[in-house]
């Protein structure tokens, strides 16, 4: 059982071949490395199967560990459509396993990630891995880097609940009419 006073984040960085999930603990000095690991799915030819394995192995993780959040990597756009597809599958099936377990289940873009953990929204994998190992003070082999991706997206999603600045921009009003009884000095009658 987690102590009160300490929060489980569970990350995963969906993939049909490989999907990389990090388990991360937070208390009041910060994160610490719980679990690291890789589902490797190359081998299962069916695509179905892989969805049922990824769920299954995202409820594991959550009946080990009580996570209260899935940090998850939304798909982003590359050259190929069915690459998209087929990771928004997959990033289903671990979002669907998460809700159906109650945690709450937040998104982030790799290059929100990759900003939050590296300054750099164009990081490298390699270079997300760097700063995953030294912000946990762990020492993984480079194999691992689907991995150390996940811990970067429990990392974010960390960095973005804790951060004064993303508190502000969550509870920022985007409407017009915010705007307007805002601003009342600006509207020209």
């Amino acid at each position: 059982m987690t102590p009160p006073d300490r929060k489980i984040i569970l990350g995963v960085d969906p993939g049909t071949n490989l999907l990389g999930y990090g388990v991360i603990s937070v208390d009041a000095k910060g994160p610490h490395f719980v679990d690291m690991g890789v589902l490797d799915l190359r081998k299962e030819r069916n695509a179905y199967s892989k969805l049922a394995r990824i769920y299954d192995k995202i409820n594991a993780l959550i009946e080990y560990y009580h996570p209260e959040e899935l940090a998850c990597e939304s798909p982003f756009y590359g050259k190929n459509a069915q690459v998209i597809l087929k990771l928004g599958r997959a990033q289903g099936a671990a979002i669907t396993a998460a809700a159906s377990k109650g945690l709450e289940v937040f998104e982030y873009a790799p290059r929100e990630a990759k900003l939050a953990i590296v300054g750099n929204g164009a990081a490298s994998k390699n270079q997300v891995n760097t700063m995953v190992q030294k912000t946990l003070g762990i020492d993984v082999e480079p194999k691992h880097l689907d991995a150390t991706d996940a811990l970067a997206i429990a990392l974010c999603h960390y960095y973005n609940r804790n951060s004064p600045l993303a508190a502000a921009v969550r509870n920022r009003k985007n409407s017009w009419e915010d705007f307007i009884s805002s601003h009342p000095e600006r509207i020209k009658k």
